[in-house]
This record gives structure tokens, C-alpha cells and sequence, in this order.
């Protein structure tokens, strides 16, 4: 058999990396829109206008990366801006944050996952019974919003089943505001509290999270659900955040706030906190702790804290607080 031999034509020459023009070119994204990111689901993305409060369907750009984006940013938004059906616009750029709600997982503290951003302050929602509230949830989530500088508010539903208000006690010297409510109860202090703030609503399944967004946000229709006889847990109905426009109500301005219901949560890992964020929520302790050890846990027999003169009844009380977030860390 007769050998082929190989022509030079028969190679498909290709130039060299280092000889094809590059540009330095980049997309000019100076005209973007501005919008919020109200929802997220399966790669689609809900953002609703700065200026125009119009809703649109947007896709992440492939710019962007692997950089994920929650609700509550704030984004760069071109393409098909109509909001019409079918179109699809593109999320070019987010600003920057600032804040965020974030946790780690439990089986897996190095990982850290966003729930969201950008928010004025944090509802924690507990149940007054059915499913029992928690002090080491509660006390997670307060972590956090010292943290990152979001104002805290715990809301405790269901208070026609239960009192709660032994539960509560251990919160009365931290300062936070703390609303009660009941089915078919008054409203007018949850507004007022929420009224042109963003608010995001945390808590576990089965609290009346989404209850309660359906009480404030007459369009909303949230899904809800009852606690498991058997487990004591909520069953989640919510399946993901979005942000949700607050009813104007009879206020003579124009209402701009938001509530964000958020799924919920099972576990709230704060192993991603630093204790000299949460530290910076007790004022009145700073001068005194310059003179603990250093790495000092502010837990231990060593503390200047154990030393200090200067107690009474309401600050001894706050240490009390303060070191039980930290445990709680």
C-alpha cells in the first residue's frame, strides 16, 4: 500500500496566540439603568427601575462572572427595558453593598451563603408557641444585624396561643424594639415600624413570615403552611427571597417601603462574624475591654469585664446579653 504523504496544504495552519489583534476595548455600560433586584429564581432575575418603577426581566451577564447577585442590590441594568412580555435585559454591573445578610452552613462553617442585601433592618420573627421560640436563633440573628449595622426588631406572632413574654424578658435591656401581634389583631405599629424602610423578615418556618407579608401587602399571595404535629417544625412554603412593596395605606405621602420575605430557615451558622463587629453594639463596654488580654474571649476567668467597678443592675445586664451572643457565635 502506497504511503501518503502529507502536503503542505494539507495542514490547516492556525497564527499564533501572540499575532491576532487585541482590543482594549471595554462594553461601555455608562447609560445602564439603575434597579433593584426584587426576585431570583432559576437564573432569571426580577429588578424593578430606579426612576420609572418599572418591572423587568433581566439575565446576569456573563461580565459578571460567577459574582452572584440577591435581593436587594442594586444594579446596572441594559437591553430590553419595556418590561414587556417576553423581553429580556441584562445585569451588567452590581454597586457596591452596603450591607449584607449572609449565614454559614452548619456542616460547613467555612462556606458562606447570601441570603440578602442592602436592607434598612431585620424583622426577627418568632412564634410565641407552635413551633416554640428559640433564644439561640434569636440571639444568631441579632449577631448579624450588629454586624452589619442593620437595626434589629423582634416580632413575636401568634401571641393569642402564648404570653411569650418571659421569652422576651431576656431581651429587655438590649435596647430593641419589639412588636406583638395576633391573628386578625392590629396592624398599625408593624407599619409604622416598616414604613419607607427596607425590611427583610427572618425566622423558621411555620412563624407566619409570609402571614404576616400577606397582611401588610394585600397583593402579595404568599404562600403559607402549618407546623409538622410530629416534628414541631414549620413545613417551608417560601421557596426563595423577594421584595415585596409596602400598601401606601392612608398616609397622605406615598409609601417607599419594602418588606422582603425570605424562605425559612432551619439553621443560622455565624461562624463568618467578627466578635469586634458584634462588640461595637456595647458602647458602653469599649473603654474597659481595652484592658482585657490579648484574644481575649471576654468569657473567661482573665476579662476586664469581671473586674469592673462601675456595674449596675441594667449594664451587669447587658453583659449578660452581650456574652450570651457570644456564645451564641
Amino acid at each position: 500500500m502506497a504511503r501518503h504523504s502529507i502536503h503542505e496544504e494539507d495542514v490547516r495552519s492556525r497564527p499564533p496566540r501572540s499575532t491576532r489583534p487585541r482590543t482594549k476595548d471595554r462594553p461601555d455600560y455608562s447609560k445602564a439603568q439603575e434597579g433593584m433586584v426584587i426576585a431570583v429564581d432559576r437564573g432569571r432575575t426580577t429588578c424593578v427601575l430606579k426612576d420609572s418603577e418599572q418591572v423587568v426581566t433581566t439575565m446576569k451577564s456573563r461580565e459578571l462572572g460567577k459574582k452572584s447577585v440577591v435581593v436587594g442590590d442594586q444594579v446596572g441594568i441594559v437591553g430590553d427595558i419595556t418590561g414587556s412580555e417576553g423581553s429580556l435585559a441584562r445585569i451588567v454591573t452590581v454597586l457596591p453593598r452596603r450591607n449584607a445578610l449572609t449565614r454559614t452552613i452548619d456542616d460547613n462553617p467555612g462556606e458562606e451563603r447570601m441570603i440578602v442585601a442592602n436592607v434598612d433592618q431585620m424583622a426577627i420573627v418568632i412564634a410565641a408557641a407552635n413551633p416554640q421560640p428559640r433564644h439561640g436563633f434569636v440571639d444568631r440573628a441579632l449577631v448579624v444585624a450588629f454586624d452589619q449595622g442593620i437595626k434589629p426588631i423582634i416580632v413575636l406572632t401568634k401571641r393569642d396561643l402564648a404570653d411569650g413574654r418571659e421569652f422576651l424578658a431576656a431581651y429587655d435591656d438590649l435596647d430593641i424594639e419589639i412588636l406583638e401581634i395576633q391573628r386578625g389583631g392590629d396592624l398599625t405599629k408593624i407599619r409604622q415600624a416598616f414604613r419607607n424602610k427596607r425590611t427583610v423578615l427572618l425566622g423558621h418556618s411555620g412563624v407566619g413570615k409570609s402571614t404576616l407579608v400577606n397582611a401588610i401587602v394585600l397583593s402579595a399571595d404568599r404562600s403559607t403552611g402549618d407546623v409538622n404535629d410530629v416534628t414541631g417544625r414549620g413545613r417551608h412554603t417560601s421557596s426563595s427571597a423577594v421584595a415585596l412593596k409596602l400598601d401606601p395605606g392612608n398616609e397622605p405621602t406615598p409609601d417607599t417601603g419594602w418588606v422582603i420575605d425570605t424562605p425559612g430557615v432551619r439553621s443560622f451558622g455565624v461562624a463568618h462574624i467578627e466578635i469586634r463587629r458584634v462588640m461595637g453594639a456595647f458602647s458602653e463596654f469599649a473603654e474597659i475591654l481595652e484592658g482585657c488580654p490579648k484574644n481575649c474571649s471576654h468569657d473567661e476567668a482573665g476579662c476586664a469585664l469581671n473586674t469592673w467597678a462601675g456595674f449596675d443592675e441594667r449594664n451587669r445586664s447587658r453583659l449578660t446579653s452581650l456574652r450570651r451572643l457570644l456564645t451564641a457565635k
